[in-house]
């Protein structure tokens, strides 16, 4: 049954006769995007500090924001996040409030990256970016009062496939490294062939539809070879083992369900550790909706107790 709040908020969206994000330009799908927070997101918690960051990636410039929680110890541990919406929408602004939530609750500091995005910049710019303000944060660490060893990555939809790739990406850099402690992966994009039964079963009708799918990947990735290289589709790399432990959620109307659960499927059978939990009630978006969805509340906590054992303060891991 699908959560009658999430429904209110679908026939809501029907009533007010908002367009489809496919039949709009990138330049009106992100500006919807962003208008749609009034409605659906809850007010901002307020941080000890917030930062506008820089850093430098083979593509240029990498927008960042630091966000960093009152009582927060100091070096403080850091979530490194990549936003939603599709590798074409979404930026610091449109998770502004969950960074913020993720901050205070996990007692973490939060770095939010503005990655390049598709169709401006296509595959695989959004993952050099990515990679890139990983590996600057864990350098700039000192500097910016954060530990070098307690960083978590993470991200919701096209942000947990990001999180995923770099993950991935990570690994296999030798000494260039960063010791990652979790990888929190909200409902993320596994796989871009979009063959998983939750594409045609969830497809229609619960605001992530195929053809919203189908309009994020053509304007992302430019060649459909891309599809099967693991920089888009890490549920397919050959090797998921030696991965920072991971959760990853779901939510049981989303298109993207069964790719979730196939990827966490594939990690521990890979001896990765991994935790996985579907809102079964849920739809795709719904962590930053916390204003009209309940449960969102319930996913940001859940979200943060996870950072809080995987980060714990240096003397609660003494």
């Amino acid at each position: 049954m699908l959560d009658p709040q999430a429904q209110a908020l679908l026939q809501m969206m029907v009533e007010r006769g908002v367009p489809p994000t496919h039949t709009l330009t990138p330049e009106q799908a992100r500006a919807f995007y962003l208008e749609r927070r009034a409605i659906t997101q809850p007010e901002p918690r307020a941080m000890a500090e917030v930062l506008a960051l820089s850093a430098t990636g083979p593509h240029g410039a990498i927008p960042l924001r630091l966000y960093r929680p009152h009582g927060a110890a100091t070096p403080t541990a850091v979530l490194v996040y990549y936003h939603g919406g599709g590798w074409v929408m979404g930026d610091l602004d449109t998770h502004d409030v969950l960074c913020r939530q993720l901050a205070d609750e996990a007692g973490c500091a939060v770095v939010a990256v503005d990655y390049r995005m598709g169709p401006e910049a296509r595959f695989p710019a959004a993952v050099d970016d990515c990679l890139s303000a990983l590996r600057w944060v864990h350098a700039q660490a000192a500097s910016l009062g954060l530990d070098p060893t307690r960083i978590a990555i993470g991200g919701d939809s096209a942000g947990g496939n990001l999180s995923a790739v770099v993950a991935l990406a990570n690994r296999g850099a030798g000494e260039q490294a960063v010791p990652l402690k979790l990888q929190l992966l909200i409902y993320p994009a596994t796989d871009m062939r979009a063959v998983a039964p939750s594409h045609t079963t969830n497809g229609e009708g619960y605001l992530l539809t195929k053809d919203t799918i189908a309009y994020f990947r053509g304007h992302y990735i430019d060649d459909a070879s891309h599809y099967s290289d693991w920089r888009c589709s890490p549920l397919l790399h050959s090797d998921l083992s030696r991965l920072p432990p991971a959760l990853v959620l779901t939510a049981g109307f989303d298109p993207l369900r069964d790719e979730g659960l196939q990827y966490a499927n594939a990690l521990s059978k890979a001896g990765t550790r991994a935790q996985y939990v579907c809102f079964e009630r849920q739809i795709h978006g719904f962590i930053t909706m916390g204003r009209v969805l309940a449960e969102a509340d319930t996913a940001v906590g859940l979200c943060a107790q996870a950072l809080r054992r995987a980060l714990p303060t240096i003397a609660a891991a003494a």
